[in-house]
């Protein structure tokens, strides 16, 4: 058995091919217990820190100058999109439950979903071929449940709650048939506009793509970061790029809820050390199976229900990455704007990162 102190002894004695590797390490663990993460949610919490009816987080992290300063970063004005398209059939009714295992996008785009999806309805159209004498609407109804593996969703500080309470200390009771009364989306009514960076890991390790469940620890972060040519900042946006649609292309469907490449616990110490604001990516944060026993997905629960820090499930950010890489640039201005639905733990987001 590989003990903590066994894996940093080889790891220090390979540090001088890597300085400074096995102090990071060190810093941010790699065996996390459930003990461990019970400790970070006091240890890492943000509650009270912008007042006890706070429900924001850490967007309070995102100042007037920060946004100003992130506006500065747009120089040539080309937006992209970080969002999946709605996931139709390609074929047949477009209203009715969709076809396709866990892992299979319902329109036949391979994603790592369930029954997560939208439904389109059009329910008022033209009657025929023939041109009406006067102006007509067409109108269309559209619905989505919108967490889960296959759709791009902002999760707000109420989509998560342990032990009674949620973000900041208010009860489960404020959870109502109106939705949640505390933490909802309105808290981002008035958009997120931010300076964004990507931490395009596949390009550090020069894979296509990471491994089904392969984990991302605070070093790679700070390798990336070094590579890239900046400093994660406080009130920045993280995107983190695993090259999961790549992947899906080239092997098919991945199905979240069991294997999935992605953040280890220990990064949530790093980012909140940083000052994170919001955080996406192409997955749904978590590495899966978290390598911590008995705790599901620590980066969902300290990162929503301690540190107050939303989270962008699902992005696409292939288009992001070689609007990136051909600009030798991965910071951007960062835009996000939320359906205003009171009650809502969150909703779907077409974040646009513009250069």
């Amino acid at each position: 058995m590989i003990t903590r102190r066994s894996w940093f002894a080889g790891l220090a004695a390979g540090a001088m091919l890597r300085p400074g590797l096995a102090a990071a390490a060190e810093k941010y663990p790699r065996d996390l217990s459930k003990d461990d993460v019970d400790r970070w949610m006091t240890e890492l919490s943000n509650w009270g820190k912008w007042g006890k009816e706070d429900q924001a987080g850490t967007i309070n992290l995102i100042t007037p100058a920060k946004r100003k300063a992130a506006a500065g970063l747009v120089r040539e004005g080309v937006n992209v999109s970080l969002s999946l398209d709605a996931d139709l059939p390609k074929e047949g009714p477009t209203s009715g439950p969709l076809p396709g295992a866990p892992g299979q996008r319902g329109g036949g785009a391979p994603g790592g979903g369930g029954a997560n999806r939208a439904t389109w309805t059009m329910t008022s159209r033209p009657p025929g071929p023939d041109p009406r004498p006067l102006a007509a609407y067409v109108v269309d109804t559209i619905s989505t449940s919108y967490h889960g593996n296959n759709t791009t969703h902002l999760d707000a500080l109420s989509h998560m709650y342990y032990k009674g309470q949620l973000y900041n200390g208010f009860p489960q009771s404020s959870y109502t048939d109106r939705g949640a009364g505390k933490g909802d989306v309105m808290a981002f009514k008035d958009g997120i506009f931010t300076r964004g960076v990507l931490y395009d890991i596949p390009k550090l390790k020069g894979v296509p793509y990471l491994g089904d469940d392969e984990p991302v620890y605070a070093e790679d972060l700070e390798a990336w970061e070094k590579k890239a040519g900046f400093r994660l900042e406080s009130g920045d946006a993280m995107l983190l790029r695993t090259g999961r649609w790549l992947r899906v292309k080239e092997k098919g469907p991945l199905n979240l809820n069991q294997a999935t490449p992605g953040l280890y616990a220990s990064t949530l110490k790093w980012m909140r050390e940083r000052g994170v604001a919001i955080l996406g990516s192409d997955v749904v944060q978590d590495v899966r199976p978290s390598r911590v026993e008995g705790v599901n997905q620590p980066i969902h629960q300290i990162g929503l229900m301690a540190m107050g820090m939303p989270l962008i499930d699902n992005c696409d950010l292939e288009a992001l990455s070689e609007a990136a890489a051909k600009r030798r640039r991965w910071t951007f201005l960062l835009t996000l704007n939320p359906l205003r639905i009171p009650g809502a733990t969150g909703g779907p987001v077409n974040p646009i990162a513009t250069f």
